[in-house]
């Protein structure tokens, strides 16, 4: 008799046999590629034996790409066609693209689809294109360590991203990795990968904060952790803060003590350069002196001064004082204090920085944990993750329940938003909700998919557009639409609708061509807070509006088939009251709109009793009671 050997789905038949699959971190400095070897993760060097590789791209004429330190070294002589911290412009539109421009020396271009391209010897890149040549090498290097025979085996990455990283940026993230030729098997956020790799699923319950300050973006997630679930109570941060902000800080101390005027492309990125390899060794040291002979950077005089770590620190410390305002804010949205916080984890490059230590430490009340390398952690973390998606630990127990970082939505009548999803809901999540039709009549409808904490879509970033056709014509709100909102594991949104008599069905996926501009989220989050009761104000008077609208367009209809029912006076009076509401509803008062629709309401009973009687009077002409109760 055959035996049958029964698996999970994904997991390796063999059970000798280990599936080879990679954690990838795609930083804005520095990009690390891992793997689990022996049971235990480790970061895959290069041939010359170094882990981090610098996420810079050069174009060149004849169509050669160099990626990593020869990029890195080249980036000053040769600024428009090396691209340095790309992943500031994944999934950003055109103009949130050229304010980064502005304090990078790049050619930025606009194209038909809304993305901003580089200029280069090469044609114009995609931050998408350049991305995908870091993960390519980062690919490349893992097939390496894995051998000539088992090369092509690769199962698959888990790809880190930011935690608040929107729908647009995960999208483009995902997108380079399949020009990369990777399938990914998640993405996953990076405070939570640092959060396994330090193991905190195996620690005691509580409570922990992740701090991520890398090189381009900062998060701050709090997670609860209990045997082995990780559930993120709260996420917050900064898309566009990170260490690449600091070095502007000290670039603009040097440009304001040199006299250094408008710099072209080289100069800033000397200048930048410079401004890091100052902050790198003011971590360790409590003065750096400068000089710069005239003509250099292009100082117009010879100049010389010193910059202590005391002046660094006040140079940065509003850009510190922002990424604690989002762990404050993170803490009020989980409902907790920072004395709640049991373990606060360091993760970034930027976290070496004495004064964001020493910041963190004061603000949670308590030393960070920091033994393992900040630039490495998360791909180990992403490593570990893949591992487990890949079926080589089929008796773990670890889950990972991330969050949204801003509430999904649709548009309703009066430019209204209806939260279908609100922010910080654990995904993967499915939520459905019924709407209705306005119009007698109506046979389709537009649904617009909005992200944002305000009350008006005005007031939010717009997702996707798309339409349902195919409703029977009912009278208004007699339609059930019901539309349903996924978010899978991996963050990103797909939406549909039906209308459930009749069965008609519309899906999209949402995959917006660009993100959201420089501080978007925050401004959002910032502004649901600070304009609450103006928003409710504002969606109180639409409210108003769209009803006293429904009201006065289902009586002048009345008015248009029966207006015989009443007497002159009483067309008058009620003609005289609709345009008293029309007049209102033209004004910002929702309490006198409020009242003069009701009152409209009131005046039209008698009408609408009539119209009834009417109606049932014809029905009955020429028929018998004893024809109704055979009916």
């Amino acid at each position: 008799m055959a035996l049958l050997q029964i698996v999970e789905p994904g997991q390796s038949q063999a059970p000798h046999q280990h599936r080879l699959a990679i954690g990838i971190d795609l930083g804005t400095t520095h990009s690390l590629v891992a793997t689990v070897q022996s049971g235990l993760p480790r970061v895959l060097p290069d041939e010359q034996g170094s882990v981090l590789l610098p996420s810079v791209v050069r174009y060149l004429a004849d169509g050669r790409v160099e990626v990593g330190e020869a990029a890195r070294l080249a980036a000053a002589g040769d600024a428009l066609n090396t691209l340095v911290s790309v992943k500031r412009f994944m999934g950003r539109g055109v103009e949130a693209a050229q304010q980064l421009g502005e304090r990078l020396p790049y050619d930025l271009v606009a194209h038909d689809s809304g993305v901003p391209y580089f200029r280069t010897v090469a044609g114009d890149k995609s931050p998408v294109e350049a991305s995908s040549e870091i993960l390519r090498v980062l690919r490349q290097r893992a097939e390496q360590a894995f051998g000539g025979e088992r090369a092509g085996e690769l199962a698959g990455a888990v790809i880190t991203v930011p935690a608040y990283f929107d729908e647009a940026q995960r999208q483009a993230t995902k997108d380079a990795a399949r020009l990369a030729g990777l399938k990914v098997l998640r993405l996953l956020n990076e405070p939570t990968a640092a959060a396994v790799a330090y193991g905190l699923d195996h620690a005691a319950e509580g409570v922990h904060a992740i701090y991520d300050l890398g090189g381009g973006t900062f998060d701050i997630s709090i997670l609860r952790l209990n045997q082995g679930v990780f559930e993120v109570l709260a996420t917050g941060g900064d898309s566009a803060l990170g260490g690449d902000d600091f070095d502007h800080a000290i670039a603009g101390w040097i440009m304001a003590g040199a006299g250094i005027a408008n710099p072209d492309a080289e100069v800033q990125r000397r200048l930048l350069q410079t401004a890091r390899k100052v902050k790198e060794a003011l971590s360790s040291r409590e003065s750096v002196t400068l000089n710069l002979a005239a003509g250099t950077g292009g100082a117009p005089a010879d100049w010389q001064d010193t910059l202590t770590r005391e002046h660094l620190e006040a140079l940065i410390a509003p850009l510190v004082d922002n990424t604690l305002r989002a762990c404050r804010r993170a803490l009020r949205d989980a409902g907790l204090k920072p004395a709640d916080i049991a373990e606060v984890v360091l993760v970034g490059g930027s976290t070496r920085v004495p004064l964001v230590r020493r910041r963190v430490s004061e603000f949670f009340g308590r030393p960070a944990l920091d033994h393992l390398d900040p630039d490495q952690v998360v791909a180990i973390g992403a490593a570990v993750q893949a591992n487990v998606l890949a079926g080589n630990k089929p008796d773990s127990d670890m889950l990972l329940l991330d969050v949204i970082p801003l509430s999904l939505g649709l548009e309703t009548y009066g430019g209204l938003v209806e939260k279908v999803i609100p922010r910080n809901t654990t995904i993967p999540v499915a939520r459905a909700q019924e709407f209705t039709t306005f119009q007698d009549g109506q046979t389709a409808m537009s649904l617009h998919v909005v992200q944002g904490e305000r009350e008006l879509v005005a007031d939010c970033r717009s997702l996707a557009r798309f339409e349902l056709r195919g409703i029977p014509p009912m009278v208004a709100g007699a339609a059930r639409i019901r539309v349903s909102f996924q978010v899978d594991a991996d963050g990103l949104l797909s939406v549909s609708a039906e209308e459930t008599t009749a069965g008609v069905r519309a899906d999209i996926v949402v995959k917006p061509s660009w993100g959201l501009a420089d501080d978007d989220i925050l401004r959002m989050l910032r502004e649901s807070q600070e304009l609450a009761v103006a928003d409710m104000r504002a969606r109180a008077l639409q409210e108003a509006r769209a009803e006293a609208e429904r009201l006065w367009i289902a009586i002048e209809a009345a008015l248009a088939a029966d207006a015989a029912l009443l007497s002159g006076a009483e067309q008058q009076a009620l003609s005289d009251r609709l345009a008293a509401l029309k007049a209102l509803a033209a004004g910002n008062d929702a309490g006198a709109i409020t009242a003069a629709t009701e009152a409209l309401n009131h005046a039209s009973e008698d009408f609408a009793a009539r119209r009834m009687d009417a109606g049932i009077r014809t029905a009955m002409a020429g028929k018998t009671l004893n024809q109704f109760e055979e009916h």
